[in-house]
């Protein structure tokens, strides 16, 4: 049984028994016990319903105790906990299903959701950075992990390739096939120079837009190439310029002014959420008063295309750059007419290099930075992926090359894929000791010890963690799993022996055990954009 079916048990037992409404069990959830309750499951429950069912929470504690009895062992702690012990037959079934049944992790409730993950969107004026992997990172194994729970999911690439960043860009290149210094304010990157010496013949005799359009056309290649590498497939590269072709802003504006969202003010259109949106401070300028569109106008109508183009759910994420922009925005897809639940702004944080004891010093309009190509060259995707999905957005991340480069367990991610190729030496082992690795035991005959059963239970929470990092729009609950996952095969192989021809029967339930566990590391790591070496 799945925890989530566990719980929906529960829970009717509970309604049942105590008749009560859902209202009344709307707070009602299972978590993890600390470690030092001898448990499987805890329920708080009790406690957040006291003041609706007017009762003390240790009083509901012991009716849920009571309307479990026969079923589920439990018991009461103050002020109003219901520690659930689980039998052992419900485990197995657990891991049973994960490992057999290919549907099991599907939600049925998400086979209607349709979600457009927009993310890293860097400018193309220059390489990817650090903060373009972590956004990477973030977006993709987001899209993974909600696609693998029943999801459709689009994962989008959004290219300005229109306006003031881009048209600095091809004169920047103009200045170096010139033999000039870029403009003040404009990029001085050596990778410029590289663009420069690619240039053809006659490109002395370009207008500036035509530098432009070079410029933005090599980087994309570069970009593409990039995410290809890092392990990322978008589904779209969304270019502004199709935008525009498609007059999206001119519509944008025309469905605020239909439900009355703008206004004139000194010969500018504005937007006026100030009065009406909690998440906006001011109102702000669509229309300059000479007639040109700001950029928030042209990013509303991005939006917008993205709602028409039938998704049900709209995810963007965003270095910590655009902090300042996520009210504003929004407030523009609530003026659209969009309930704020299917719109969401996910800000990650910077990302700084660490070299022995010493952080690296990078600017990225210096040209001086490391590139995500350069650390993927040094490093691996592997590291990159697993080291960028190890925080949470909200946090800085700080990423220590040595520690991605090392080949021993001091590496997390080394640490996690050697469980997966021990697990499969043990299976490859098997035969050779006269054990058939996909043999079948009587459970009946099963007595778990401590550590084979943490192993069991841990397992079933693979479910309940993948929604977490959904819900919270962070693959790092995942990451910490792994590491968990993988010190509880370690406590558990160094303490018992797997393949042991005298008792086939402890065997082969091992071997089931770590099947479960070979399949929730594999899986864990491809959500993540791992691999799961067979060999190390």
């Amino acid at each position: 049984m799945k925890l989530s079916a566990l719980e929906s048990a529960l829970k009717a037992e509970v309604k049942d028994s105590l008749g009560l409404s859902d209202e009344q069990l709307e707070n009602f959830s299972v978590s993890a016990p600390p470690p030092h309750i001898r448990a499987d499951l805890s329920l708080a429950w009790p406690i957040a319903a006291a003041k609706t069912l007017r009762k003390p929470p240790a009083k509901i504690a012991e009716e849920v105790k009571q309307a479990l009895a026969g079923k589920f062992s439990a018991e009461v702690l103050p002020p109003g906990f219901v520690n659930i012990r689980l039998p052992d037959k419900v485990l197995l079934e657990a891991v049973s299903g994960m490992v057999s049944d290919a549907g099991y992790f599907l939600d049925p409730g998400r086979s209607g959701e349709n979600i457009n993950m927009e993310f890293v969107s860097a400018n193309p004026t220059g390489p990817m950075h650090l903060a373009s992997g972590r956004g990477a990172t973030l977006g993709d194994a987001l899209a993974r992990i909600t696609r693998f729970l029943g999801s459709r999911v689009s994962e989008e690439f959004y290219v300005n390739n229109v306006g003031g960043q881009v048209e600095l860009l091809g004169l920047s290149l103009k200045a170096r096939l010139l033999g000039q210094n870029p403009p003040e304010d404009g990029y001085q990157g050596g990778y410029l120079k590289e663009m420069a010496a690619a240039l053809p013949a006659d490109a002395a005799a370009w207008t500036d837009k035509q530098f432009s359009e070079f410029a933005v056309k090599e980087m994309l290649l570069l970009h593409k190439a990039d995410m290809k590498a890092f392990g990322v497939e978008f589904d779209r590269w969304f270019m502004e310029s199709e935008l525009h072709e498609a007059k999206g802003p001119g519509k944008a504006l025309e469905e605020l002014k239909k439900r009355g969202m703008t206004y004139e003010k000194e010969g500018a259109r504005w937007l006026g959420t100030s009065s009406v949106m909690e998440s906006d401070d001011k109102d702000r300028v669509l229309v300059k008063s000479d007639g040109r569109n700001t950029y928030f106008l042209n990013d509303i109508a991005y939006h917008l295309n993205k709602f028409n183009r039938g998704f049900t759910k709209v995810v963007d994420i965003w270095g910590a750059d655009h902090h300042g922009h996520a009210p504003r925005m929004e407030a523009a897809v609530s003026a659209l007419g969009y309930d704020k639940k299917v719109f969401r702004i996910i800000i990650h944080q910077q990302v700084l290099l660490k070299r022995g004891a010493e952080l690296v010093k990078m600017s990225k309009r210096a040209g001086d930075f490391i590139s995500l190509k350069e650390l993927l060259d040094e490093v691996g995707s592997d590291a990159c992926r697993f080291f960028f999905a190890m925080r949470s957005p909200n946090t800085h991340l700080t990423f220590d090359v040595d520690l991605a480069k090392k080949k021993s367990n001091d590496n997390p991610v080394f640490y996690v894929q050697y469980v997966h190729a021990r697990i499969n030496s043990i299976f490859n082992n098997a035969p050779d000791k006269g054990i058939d690795p996909a043999g079948t035991f009587d459970a009946a005959k099963i007595v778990l010890n401590d550590e084979e059963r943490l192993l069991l239970l841990k397992l079933m929470w693979f479910e309940q963690v993948l929604e977490t990092c959904v819900r919270d729009f962070s693959p790092h609950h995942l990451t910490a799993y792994l590491m968990e996952l993988s010190a509880m095969f370690h406590s558990f192989y160094d303490k018992h022996k797997v393949l042991n021809p005298g008792d086939p029967v402890t065997s082969a339930f091992r071997l089931f055990l770590l099947k479960g566990v070979k399949f929730a590391i594999a899986g864990g790591l491809e959500l993540l954009g791992v691999s799961a070496p067979e060999k190390m």
